[in-house]
């Protein structure tokens, strides 16, 4: 699935911190995918501004991020459930649309 840089930052501090052994191994396989390499992190110029991280909005950088199924099923029922609650941001939209439509 092709994510851009600000989908994968939202979809890492969207996926849970806690879990099983087995889910908490998924997750961190997951945020390996979804983390930013050394060229990319070059290219994007990324700076930690106290809790926020900033970059160079120039070209928006698409990953072709391979999530496994269970991982893909967290992250669902996560957005799913913020859309019940009505607690759903407009960083998550597009993520929305990508994983649940």
């Amino acid at each position: 699935m092709d994510l851009s840089v600000v989908e994968r930052l939202v979809l890492l501090n969207l996926l849970p911190q806690e879990g099983s052994y087995i889910n908490l191994k998924l997750l961190r396989t997951a945020r390996e995918e979804l983390s930013f390499s050394d060229e990319e992190v070059r290219i994007l110029n990324f700076v930690q501004d106290g809790g926020q991280v900033k970059w160079d909005m120039g070209p928006d950088i698409m990953k072709d991020v391979v999530i496994g199924e269970v991982v893909t099923l967290m992250i669902v029922d996560l957005l799913k459930g913020l859309d019940k609650e009505g607690k759903l941001k407009n960083e998550h939209f597009s993520l929305f649309e990508k994983f649940c439509d």
